[in-house]
């Protein structure tokens, strides 16, 4: 594994190009905010017409043009708008604007990968990715720190892909903590399978059937919400400041042998069985074609389970306790209003 460090990179390098980052979501945001405090002069958001974005954007004081203008401008041109956009966006907006030379960045391997998106040979390829949300990559670099981050080259048909994704990846910070030489395919694989299996979709469900149980129970909604969801941000944080052996040297022996006589009985070989079927789904594209589909038909399914995850009761409890925290509620890392 090659891990690259500020000594690494030529901050110069990115603060001589013309820089146009599509999309100021958590991660756009993020990247042009610290590109500019880095010290890259020349930079530009990309929205299209009628993006919600675009206040936010230009009470910062950035310049914002179309993706089509950007693509005519850049030099280098990072792409961060949500995955099952960018191919039709690169296509009609992006791709008949491109020129020689120009280097075509991605903050996820997805579209790459699965060849939603087939660049022209003769422009330069690659990726930086934060391992962590925008606006916990924003929040660290204000601090002085970093998130660790991943490159990868697709092509490099100018020599200098590496160079420049490095520098990149300086300027937004990343190399502060480290930067991994990856793959696209490892990049898009391990962080779709991380996100359903573990990050996302599995601790999500872990905590809502958790919930269920006490509630079913006869357990008061509050104490339930407490011990299944809220204390659980405690114990990330130890697991994430020292590993899993941190975590068991803070909490009590009796968590402790908790953990070990019981974890196996609810996440046993059956959960890792289905862990290796949704890395099948993954490796072989049915989930990406699955996710094309459903765009395609115009979102219904993912709207209803959105819909249904935002009323499940657990989400009216929490809002209730947590307005009891108000520490909680003081420098949020997102705020809707702004970022």
């Amino acid at each position: 594994m090659k891990v690259y460090y500020e000594q690494d990179a030529d901050l110069a390098l990115i603060q001589s190009k013309k820089v146009a980052v599509v999309g100021y979501g958590s991660q756009g945001h993020a990247h042009v905010l610290n590109m500019r405090d880095s010290g890259v002069k020349q930079v530009k958001v990309a929205l299209q017409e009628g993006s919600a974005s675009r206040k936010k954007a230009e009470a910062e004081g950035l310049e914002v043009v179309t993706p089509a203008e950007a693509a005519q401008w850049a030099d280098v041109l990072m792409i961060l708008v949500p995955d099952e956009k960018q191919a039709v966006l690169y296509a009609n907006e992006i791709e008949p604007h491109l020129r020689a030379g120009q280097h075509i960045m991605f903050g996820h391997g997805f579209n790459v990968h699965y060849n939603l998106i087939r660049p022209r040979a003769d422009v330069d390829v690659s990726l930086s990715a934060p391992k962590g949300p925008g606006h916990t990559l924003r929040a660290q670099y204000q601090m002085g720190f970093g998130l660790p981050g991943l490159i990868a080259i697709h092509q490099d048909a100018t020599g200098t892909a590496q160079a420049v994704a490095l520098s990149y990846s300086k300027a937004i910070g990343n190399t502060r903590a480290g930067v991994i030489e990856t793959s696209f395919r490892e990049e898009t694989e391990t962080d779709l399978f991380g996100e359903q299996a573990v990050l996302c979709g599995g601790i999500v469900e872990l905590i809502k059937a958790g919930y269920e149980t006490l509630v079913e129970a006869g357990y008061a909604p509050e104490m339930a919400y407490f011990e299944c969801l809220h204390e659980t941000k405690l114990i990330v944080d130890l697991i994430y400041e020292g590993g899993i052996a941190n975590m068991n040297y803070s909490i009590s022996n009796t968590a402790e042998y908790g953990e070990y006589v019981s974890g196996p009985r609810v996440v046993n070989s059956d959960a890792k069985a289905n862990m290796k079927k949704v890395l099948e789904d993954i490796q072989n594209g049915t989930f990406a074609r699955n996710w094309v589909l459903e765009n395609q038909a115009g979102a219904p399914g993912f709207n209803a389970m959105r819909q249904r995850m935002n009323s499940h009761p657990i989400e009216e409890v929490g809002e209730k306790l947590r307005g009891m925290m108000h520490w909680a509620q003081n420098d949020r890392l997102v705020d809707k209003s702004r970022n």
